[in-house]
């Protein structure tokens, strides 16, 4: 039980507790009134009834973190998961509340930190230059989603009492619509690209709607075109693994759980290492059936990177991929993005990213298949549809008009329905002709005054031979 002592001018409550060691210590928590040392006592005693009391510990939020990434993201992670998540925490949440005792953070503590975050500027890294004057929405709720789940393992390992991030107030994230190529301007791209890998890869990205590391690591054994695919409409690719550059630190941890080739660097030893990898998600493993235009497209890369090996033979480094350098290693997306840069500034393009291909991509099919949310996801291979209803909502919108259309078209069309009917289209009445104009035509066409007096004569019942009217007579 709980005892409560008064020294000086304070009231201190003294309680013994078994720590993880399974040793007992004593405590003395020290309040200013004796109030709130009664409401300490209490609490204390109820914890220690119902076996909910929490040992106090002086351990830092960033010495925790440092158990948690070692106890559960090394265990739980994939590579490029664990790179990033380690680097938001060394980034974004050391040098910030890192120092503070974790069982001192609390709810109004993480909102208090939030608030910071919107303040704070971007990061650079050795592979990413930092842009904006502070960092985005996107990298805060990055930062929290770590965070929730790092104190959830907190309560579980009994070092604090509630999750401080389980009702934090987040940045509402807004999906803007993206700026992207239209299908014009695409088709002007692929006209000026002479940069056969671009070319190649800007295909695969607008066609197949494949992400850029999903291109750089696709490997022949996983393209389908034979002759007999191609003339059954069955030209495919499997996309099973990607490219993504990893830290050398994270491969040694986390060994090759989800590795399947680490590349050697081709100059000295360096912090970083090339891999292909299985995919982050199941929904991203996926077959893409092929246009046969880019069917074709590819049957020739392969025979030109054949007639590529067998002239250089063993200086070429073969290792399957259908994007390669010209000595067969794998070709990173930094080349694939520079020769991107230098084709906009040539042709004159707009300036977008890379990945926006894939965007235009997903643009254009939802426009094909007239919002067939199921048979995009299949392409893009989104692990949520929300995503797709998220960012392209505006395409959407346009198929939502034309259900509009159509329910008016087959429904509403019965004039039965409750006797009402559309406002009749206003007559345009025809502009009068005017005198001058009218004997000005019929000087300029005889035939047509002939026609006129025909019909003149006919309805006052006289002879064609009578005399004409005084604008007629020069006829």
């Amino acid at each position: 039980m709980a005892t409560i002592i008064r020294r000086n001018n304070a009231f201190s409550v003294v309680y013994n507790y078994t720590d993880e060691l399974g040793e007992t210590r004593q405590k003395w928590e020290s309040f200013r009134t004796l109030k709130d040392a009664e409401k300490r006592k209490a609490v204390i005693e109820n914890c220690l009834d119902c076996g909910t009391f929490l040992p106090p510990t002086k351990q830092t939020i960033a010495e925790f973190l440092k158990d948690f990434v070692t106890m559960y993201g090394e265990t739980q992670w994939g590579v490029s998961t664990y790179d990033g998540n380690t680097g938001l925490i060394n980034n974004y949440v050391n040098p910030i509340i890192g120092h503070l005792p974790i069982q001192d953070f609390n709810a109004r503590s993480a909102d208090k930190y939030i608030q910071v975050l919107r303040k704070t500027p971007p990061v650079s890294t050795q592979w990413r230059k930092a842009k904006g004057a502070v960092i985005t929405d996107r990298t805060i709720s990055g930062i929290v989603k770590v965070l929730r789940c790092a104190f959830k393992q907190a309560v579980r390992w009994e070092l604090i009492g509630k999750n401080p991030f389980d009702f934090v107030s987040l940045p509402r994230l807004k999906y803007n619509k993206r700026e992207i190529w239209t299908v014009d301007t695409i088709s002007k791209a692929l006209n000026a690209c002479t940069d056969t890998k671009l070319y190649l890869a800007m295909n695969l990205s607008f066609a197949c709607s494949c992400r850029i590391g999903e291109i750089l690591g696709l490997t022949w054994d996983n393209v389908h075109i034979s002759n007999n695919d191609i003339a059954r409409d069955d030209a495919h690719i499997m996309i099973v693994q990607e490219l993504e550059r990893c830290s050398k630190r994270s491969i040694d941890l986390l060994g090759v759980k989800d590795i399947i080739h680490v590349f050697e660097p081709w100059k000295g030893d360096t912090s970083t290492r090339l891999v292909l990898k299985h995919p982050k998600t199941e929904s991203s493993v996926r077959k893409i059936w092929l246009p046969k235009t880019l069917a074709y497209i590819l049957k020739e890369w392969e025979k030109s990177q054949r007639e590529l090996k067998k002239f250089l033979g063993d200086e070429y480094e073969d290792y399957n991929l259908v994007i390669a350098q010209s000595n067969g290693r794998p070709c990173e997306r930094r080349i694939i993005d520079k020769a991107f840069q230098r084709l906009k500034e040539e042709a004159n393009l707009p300036n977008v990213v890379f990945h926006s291909l894939r965007h235009s991509s997903t643009t254009y099919k939802l426009k094909l298949n007239h919002g067939d949310l199921k048979a995009t996801q299949g392409d893009t291979g989104h692990a949520e549809i929300d995503m797709i209803t998220k960012v392209y909502a505006h395409i959407l919108d346009e198929d939502r008009k034309i259900n509009a259309q159509k329910f008016e078209a087959s429904f509403y069309a019965n004039p039965d329905l409750r006797g009402i009917t559309a406002p009749s289209e206003p007559v345009q009445e025809t502009p009068l002709l005017s005198l001058d104009s009218l004997v000005t035509q019929l000087e300029q066409n005889p035939e047509l005054a002939r026609t006129l007096a025909s019909l003149l004569g006919a309805q006052s019942g006289q002879p064609e031979s009578l005399e004409k009217p005084a604008f007629l007579a020069s006829s």
